[in-house]
């Protein structure tokens, strides 16, 4: 089993799991919502990051210890711990925006002059807009037991349920962004990050890493002309691309998320040891 796909710790499994391996519990866990800006998502606590989790994602519950909480994001499935005090019951209020900017913020006050206390807001985060005052919205924030309201720019807003059309644009506006293992935000991102974030803000489910990730779309034969849009893997690395002959994708080569031409890339990336592109997937019909 993918210890990356499957919620059991050694000690508590989630229900879905029973017959399947030996636990003390097996339960169905509590749904929380991630409440930090950013949350890494640990192979265990104080461990390793996989991934990160954005404000208002999902995560499934299903152990605690000493102030690190065990489960599995909502929406991809993956596994790991996150810190406790990243996340929130489930509030009242329904996130109703995603940030579509690559990076914003919420402050403690309305309006451009007004001093506040500053909370930075990645692509993707999700917020619950409460009203919106003169191209603010205010939104419900709360993190460790204190409900507040924040400001955020208007403009820097999309309704969740007004996906986008063009995943590359969405990956565009991420170009320079620092390369960062497992990252999944504008403050850092790696390939298989940029690929999901992208996805996700067009309404697309995507799993979170690129070995999961070339289960997407439909294999091109070798020498199928690319078109933007296609994804283009190595092992251990997925890329977008942009035009018929270039590539954006995060990577440690610029140490950030960089066009490349797409032969120079493919002759870079063989010639470093990691061999030749392992699939060409185009995701529309």
């Amino acid at each position: 089993m993918d210890r990356r796909l499957t919620p059991f710790n050694g000690r508590v499994a989630h229900v879905s799991l029973t017959g399947q391996v030996e636990a003390d519990r097996f339960v169905e866990g509590e749904l929380h919502r991630i409440a930090a800006p950013i949350a890494d998502l640990l192979t265990k606590p104080k461990g390793a990051r996989d991934r990160q989790l954005l404000r208002g994602a999902l995560f499934q519950v299903l152990d605690l210890a000493d102030g690190w909480a065990y489960g599995f994001a909502e929406r991809d499935g993956y596994v790991g711990w996150v810190a406790a005090s990243d996340l929130v019951g489930i509030p009242k209020e329904p996130e109703t925006h995603r940030i579509a900017s690559a990076w914003s913020y919420g402050k403690t006050t309305p309006g451009l002059k007004r001093m506040g206390q500053i909370t930075p807001l990645s692509l993707g985060a999700r917020l619950a807009v409460l009203e919106e005052i003169d191209g603010w919205a205010r939104v419900a924030w709360a993190r460790g037991g204190t409900p507040r309201d924040l400001y955020v720019p208007g403009q820097h807003l999309a309704p969740v349920d007004h996906p986008e059309a063009d995943p590359v644009a969405v990956a565009e506006r991420l170009l320079n962004t620092p390369y960062l293992w497992g990252g999944n935000s504008a403050l850092g991102i790696d390939c298989s990050g940029l690929v999901q974030i992208a996805l996700h803000a067009c309404g697309q489910d995507c799993p979170g890493d690129s070995d999961m990730q070339e289960a997407l779309g439909r294999a091109l034969p070798p020498g199928t002309p690319p078109e933007r849009g296609d994804l283009m893997f190595w092992k251990g690395h997925v890329a977008w691309v942009a035009d018929p002959d270039t590539l954006i994708h995060a990577n440690a080569y610029h140490m950030a998320v960089a066009y490349e031409p797409i032969k120079e890339a493919i002759s870079r990336i063989r010639q470093q040891g990691d061999g030749p592109v392992t699939r060409h997937a185009r995701l529309t019909a």
